[in-house]
């Protein structure tokens, strides 16, 4: 991994999981709890691939296994979120850009589902049944709902900021084309102000063309 990924994704796992345990985690919703360090390993998974998405999905599970107030055995949380990190990588779109926002949708759903249903699977393993007291539906749908909520206000954010650390420079092509988080906000829309800014441009410089040649063959008859 380069140093400036290796940095980046700290960083944003750090910050994902102090938000995690000292304000999200005091909510105390129904149900599951809004993921942010999950959402942040879809979004660097994202951006980077499976290799990556695997091995920051592990690192960012561990410190969570280990941040209190975890009260179940280290590992459990690393193991969910290296797989999780390394499927989103698979579903990585081309040169990691949104062109439509239902794909990451659908990867943020299908992570949510995906990383309760194999937690609560894990806890099973080892004894831990606080998944079939809550209610194991209910805390699946709770799961995708919140993280489907809070996922276009983080994973755009986090793959633009990805992309501007690789020194990508579609990421800084901000007046030619949509970034990360217009691709996802445009929801399949596919426009890019940019380039209708120019080809606006180019049509207004034609058309004035155009009529001073019209002007010009007048004034010679």
């Amino acid at each position: 991994m380069k140093f400036n990924r290796i940095l980046l994704s700290a960083v944003l796992v750090v910050v994902a999981l102090v938000v995690q345990v000292s304000v999200l985690a005091r909510l105390q919703l129904p149900g599951a709890v809004p993921d942010l360090v999950l959402l942040t390993v879809v979004g660097l998974a994202l951006a980077y691939g499976h290799v990556t998405g695997a091995l920051v999905g592990f690192t960012a599970g561990l410190l969570a296994d280990l941040a209190p107030p975890a009260d179940h055995a280290a590992g459990r949380y690393a193991l969910v979120l290296c797989v999780v990190g390394y499927l989103c990588g698979l579903a990585r779109p081309e040169n990691g850009r949104l062109k439509s926002a239902s794909g990451p949708m659908a990867v943020v759903v299908v992570a949510a589902l995906g990383s309760t249903l194999l937690y609560a699977g894990v806890g099973a393993l080892v004894g831990d049944t606080a998944a079939r007291h809550v209610g194991l539906g209910f805390l699946l749908f709770t799961a995708a709902l919140y993280d489907l909520l809070l996922a276009p206000f983080t994973v755009p954010l986090i793959m633009a900021l990805a992309r501007r650390a690789e020194n990508d420079p579609l990421a800084e092509a901000g007046t030619n084309g949509a970034d990360v988080a217009s691709g996802w906000l445009s929801s399949g829309t596919g426009l890019r102000i940019g380039t209708q800014r120019s080809g606006l441009r180019v049509k207004a410089a034609r058309t004035r063309a155009s009529r001073a040649g019209r002007i010009k063959g007048v004034k010679r008859l």
